[in-house]
């Protein structure tokens, strides 16, 4: 079973965001957890982009991993509904709730049999597999973005484009980062381990077992309440980077 978290951090660059683009202003502030204040904060249109890119970025996400599953042999998710684009399927309504209210959410969990896999690895293709949508998605929003921009098409039937196109990739970016740490469900624990030794892998392997997601909600904690601290901000560094070097 795969557990997707969408996690939102100090997201007040929103507020300015359209004002900023125009001007390749990038601010300093971070995508991973959101103060639900925050949130509420936020201009009706960016609210409405901001939604509008999760539940996309997280659809395409689950629906990478059910699909390769599928290529892989197991058919758990298939037969489940879950190897569909149709949003419905895939998000949790109390782990939606959970964004608005608590800052951070995640969507229902993708079905998998490992017993059905035919594929050497396939674990591995299955846990990467809703990472690189999310990059996949990012790097072709941000070919459409550049060009749109320099075609001055920044509006298309009354919808800011350029706004929506950069809140989307920067989603993508995060999400795909995110879901890489190697730590309790979230996807990079099936990513790291087969590039370790061995021995090491399954020291991992038992150390997160055990650990790994009381790892994860200790950071996620205090990432949310101590002043300063931030356990995630190196994402939406790199993330800024990606699209400075795309865009």
């Amino acid at each position: 079973m795969r557990l997707k978290f969408c996690l939102l951090e100090n997201f007040s660059f929103l507020i300015e965001y359209t004002i900023t683009l125009k001007k390749t202003c990038i601010t300093n502030n971070s995508f991973l957890l959101i103060k639900s204040t925050v949130l509420f904060s936020l201009p009706p249109q960016v609210l409405v982009i901001l939604i509008f890119s999760l539940i996309f970025a997280l659809t395409f996400h689950e629906f990478g991993h059910a699909y390769v599953a599928h290529l892989c042999g197991d058919d758990t998710a298939k037969n489940a509904g879950r190897m569909s684009l149709n949003p419905f399927v895939h998000l949790d309504l109390f782990g939606s709730l959970m964004v608005l209210a608590a800052g951070f959410g995640y969507a229902k969990p993708v079905p998998v049999n490992p017993n059905n896999y035919r594929v050497r690895n396939a674990d591995f293709y299955v846990a990467s597999a809703g990472p690189l949508m999310n990059l996949v998605l990012g790097v072709g929003a941000a070919f459409l973005f550049s060009f749109l921009a320099k075609n001055n098409l920044s509006t298309l039937a009354g919808v800011p484009m350029l706004e929506l196109l950069y809140l989307f990739i920067f989603i993508n970016f995060n999400l795909c980062l995110f879901n890489l740490i190697p730590l309790g469900p979230l996807d990079g624990n099936s990513v790291l381990p087969h590039f370790l030794p061995v021995n090491l892998k399954l020291r991992f392997q038992h150390w997160n077992y055990r650990y790994g997601s009381q790892a994860l909600i200790g950071l996620v904690v205090l990432s949310m309440f101590l002043p300063g601290f931030s356990a995630f901000s190196w994402i939406a560094s790199i993330s800024k980077r990606m699209i400075n070097g795309l865009l």
